[in-house]
């Protein structure tokens, strides 16, 4: 069995019943969710659009090998009417990315653990460190308390 930390977001719709059901999902279909931070409502990343995001990270208990944990929550994310644009940072009903995957370290084209900008973004380190503020990044070898510590990131995460 491993451990993976999931990031879910939702700018679009009712963001805390889009959440909801992903857990549902995730939970039928990905693995068992462990632990699971407070829902937060965060500024839009990278992008001049105004609507607010609702946030949650999770840890699964999986027995999903990383591609396939990939390709289960990319179907979750299709279910809820998730609709992909070859443009980055765009509204969607939900978005769900794998953190961290044990202290795997992997490198593909279509898949980078650790998440490859967690330790830039607050909306991410912030409920992230509700959960698991002593986890090591593997690549970096710091944890995730401290990497809260020193983003630059200015943008807001409110708990709610």
């Amino acid at each position: 069995m491993s451990e993976a930390y999931l990031l879910l977001g939702s700018n679009v719709g009712d963001r805390i019943l889009i959440i909801a059901r992903a857990l549902e999902l995730i939970s039928a279909k990905a693995g068992i969710i462990s632990t699971a931070s407070s829902y937060y409502e965060t500024e839009p990343w990278g992008t001049a659009n105004p609507l607010p995001f609702i946030n949650k990270v999770i840890k699964v208990q999986t027995e999903l090998k990383p591609e396939e944990l990939l390709q289960t929550l990319l179907n979750i994310e299709i279910e809820l009417g998730r609709i992909r644009s070859d443009q980055r940072n765009q509204p969607r009903t939900i978005d769900i990315d794998i953190l961290f995957y044990d202290d795997s370290i992997l490198n593909l084209d279509h898949l980078v653990i650790p998440h490859e900008r967690l330790h830039l973004r607050r909306f991410v380190l912030v409920p992230l460190a509700e959960i698991a503020a002593e986890f090591e990044h593997p690549g970096l070898h710091i944890t995730v308390e401290r990497l809260l510590e020193t983003c630059t990131d200015t943008s807001w995460v409110k708990n709610m």
